[in-house]
C-alpha cells in the first residue's frame, strides 16, 4: 500500500512558500550542465517544485512528473540524461519504474529518493540496478554534488566508447579480462554482465591489484563523493560483483575483504 514519506528536504532547506525563492535556492553556478536533462519523478508537490527550481538554477533542463507511470512514459521517446525517482510514489513506485526501464535495457542514471526507515527498499533499488540514493531528509547541496558526479561518469562513460580504438588495451588477472576502452569484461572466457557503477568499480580494483580500499575511499574515486553514512553503497556493489564472479561467494579469492581496512582485489597470479 501506498505511504506517504517524510519531509524529504532537512531543516535548513525547509521553509514556507514565501521564503523559498530566497532561503531554499542554491546559488546559481556557471558550470557545463546546460546540455543535460533531469527527470524529477516526485509525488509531493512542494518537494518537486524545490528541486526543479534548484536544478534549473543549476542549468539544467529540468522535466518534473507526480507518479512513476508518468516517469516511464517521459522516456519513451527521449532519455533524460538522469532520473531522479522517489522511491514511495502512488501507482508505480520507484522501483517498479527503475526496474521496468532496466529491463528495456535503459543506462540513464538514477538516482532514488528513500526514507530513513527503508533500509531493505535502498538495497533492493541498488540491486534493481538504480545508481545512486538519498535519504530523506537530505541538503539541497548534497543533491547537486550527486546529479553532477553521476552525470560527470556518464560523460566520461559515453567520451570513452566514442574514442575506443579497434584493439582496445586489457586488463587481466587470472581468468578476469576487462577492456577498458569498450567497457566489457569476460571471465572464464564468458561475457560478464555489469551495470555500469559495477563496471567502474571492478575496473578500479583491476587497476589496482593488491591495493587496499577502504570504503570512503572507493566512494570518492568510483562514485566521485564521500559522504557518511553511505559506505553500505559500495558493500552491497562488491556483494554483485562476487555473485558474479565468485564461485564461492561466501569465500571470495577475486576481490577480497581486508578486516578493519577496506577491499582490494588479488595480485595478478605470474
Amino acid at each position: 500500500m501506498y505511504k506517504r514519506q517524510q519531509s524529504g528536504l532537512r531543516a535548513a532547506d525547509r521553509a514556507s512558500p514565501s521564503h523559498r525563492a530566497r532561503k531554499n535556492v542554491v546559488p546559481k553556478t556557471d558550470n557545463d550542465a546546460m546540455a543535460h536533462s533531469i527527470l524529477v519523478a516526485e509525488d509531493q508537490s512542494d518537494i518537486r517544485e524545490l528541486l526543479v527550481m534548484n536544478l534549473r538554477n543549476a542549468n539544467y533542463a529540468v522535466q518534473a512528473v507526480p507518479d512513476g507511470l508518468a516517469a516511464l512514459e517521459s522516456q519513451n521517446e527521449k532519455a533524460s540524461d538522469l532520473m531522479i525517482l522517489d522511491l514511495m510514489m502512488p501507482g508505480l513506485d520507484g522501483l517498479e519504474v527503475c526496474k521496468a526501464l532496466r529491463a528495456r535495457g535503459r543506462t540513464t542514471p538514477i538516482l532514488m529518493l528513500t526514507a530513513k526507515s527503508t533500509e531493505l527498499d535502498r538495497v533492493l533499488g541498488l540491486e534493481l540496478g538504480a545508481d545512486d540514493y538519498l535519504t530523506k531528509p537530505f541538503s539541497l547541496a548534497e543533491l547537486l554534488a550527486r546529479v553532477k558526479a553521476l552525470l560527470r561518469r556518464a560523460d566520461l562513460q559515453r567520451a570513452a566508447q566514442l574514442g575506443a580504438p579497434a584493439q582496445p588495451t586489457l586488463i587481466r588477472n587470472g581468468d578476469l579480462e576487462i577492456a577498458p576502452a569498450k567497457r566489457n569484461v569476460r571471465y572464464r572466457g564468458l561475457a560478464l554482465d555489469c551495470t555500469a557503477l559495477e563496471f567502474d568499480l571492478l575496473l578500479h580494483f583491476a587497476q589496482h591489484p593488491g591495493h587496499v580500499f577502504s570504503r570512503a575511499q572507493l566512494l570518492d574515486a568510483v562514485w566521485g563523493y564521500t559522504h557518511d553514512g553511505y559506505e553500505h553503497t559500495v558493500t552491497t556493489h562488491i556483494n554483485r560483483l562476487r555473485a558474479k564472479l565468485e564461485a564461492d561467494p561466501m569465500r571470495p579469492e577475486l576481490i577480497l575483504t581486508v578486516r578493519g581496512a577496506g577491499y582490494k582485489m588479488r595480485e595478478a597470479p605470474g
